[in-house]
């Protein structure tokens, strides 16, 4: 509470009071703390294991200095020497009275040193999966800013102006092709009109030619009838006019 109340106060000071209430900046913040309360309790953890060790080395003292005790007071007993091996004994008593509150005290302490270490283990976890949860809401958080900015970009579009002026476009080029299609109908008419005037005028020389070539065999011959290309009315005559012209004369000489 106190750290928190102190990063508020440095924030209102260097005025980053809203940067420290960025979401992401916050979940960096919760991870850096779990991890700092991660080394203490492993630092305590180490100090109890080793305070635990120390014990347990007493302990094999004590219980390797009682044996000797009762080797000695052996040793003794078998001189002769009774009352150095009860003196022995009653030293031996002392410390066996004291090696049992040693043995009890270290039962306690390998009690603790398990469950901090369980603790730890548990801590290890926990801290994994803060961490895990943290990087999956900055992604949220990634996602949502970029959500945030389309919809600001969207909110600026206008699609009423452009539907109608892409109405506008389709109708005239309708129009326009609709009026490409009469043209070409006008002249594909026009082509196929003159397409019938040639044949019919060939229909009628193919006649006459053949009405000359009957009456010459039978002796009908007529005088020859000379023809005499029509004048031109206009100054100037088209390149189609003078095709035509130019092949009308070649099917009468024919």
């Amino acid at each position: 509470m106190l750290k928190r109340m102190y990063r508020y106060l440095r924030a209102l000071i260097f005025g980053t009071l809203d940067k420290l209430e960025n979401p992401e900046i916050i979940l960096d913040e919760a991870v850096r703390e779990m991890k700092e309360s991660q080394v203490k309790n492993r630092e305590r953890a180490v100090q109890a294991i080793t305070q635990k060790n120390n014990l347990l080395s007493l302990v094999d003292r004590e219980e390797k200095m009682a044996r000797d005790l009762e080797g000695k007071a052996t040793l003794a007993l078998k001189q002769g020497n009774r009352e150095l091996a009860l003196t022995l004994l009653r030293e031996k008593g002392t410390r066996d009275s004291s090696l049992q509150q040693l043995k009890a005290s270290l039962a306690k302490a390998e009690e603790t040193v398990d469950a901090i270490k369980t603790a730890i283990r548990r801590e290890d976890e926990t801290i994994r999966v803060r961490t895990a949860e943290a990087l999956r809401l900055k992604t949220d958080l990634k996602q949502s800013q970029i959500q945030i900015e389309i919809n600001k970009a969207l909110e600026g579009f206008n699609f009423e102006d452009t539907t109608q002026s892409f109405g506008r476009a389709q109708e005239r080029i309708q129009s326009m092709r609709s009026e490409a299609d009469a043209r070409a109908e006008i002249a594909s008419t026009s082509v196929n009109a003159r397409l019938a005037s040639l044949d019919d005028a060939q229909v009628d020389m193919e006649a006459e030619k053949a009405l000359q070539d009957l009456e010459a065999k039978l002796g009908m011959t007529a005088a020859p009838v000379t023809t005499t290309p029509a004048v031109a009315t206009a100054s100037q005559e088209s390149d189609i006019d003078r095709q035509l012209r130019e092949l009308e004369q070649k099917l009468n000489q024919q």
